[in-house]
């Protein structure tokens, strides 16, 4: 009976532990034109100052 349990224990908590993981701040891929570049605070592609 403890390894029934022990065994769902791990088999719940082990996708919480992995999602816990992936809700951290972490960069997004975005892709914006050429000559512009991602502004995360206008959370928009802005033209890139040269």
């Amino acid at each position: 009976m403890t390894r029934t349990i022990l065994a769902v224990a791990v088999l719940v908590l082990a996708p919480l532990a992995a999602s816990a993981d992936c809700m951290r701040e972490h960069q997004a891929s975005m892709s914006c034109p050429q000559g512009h570049v991602w502004d995360k605070d206008a959370k928009s592609c802005v033209l890139q100052a040269s």
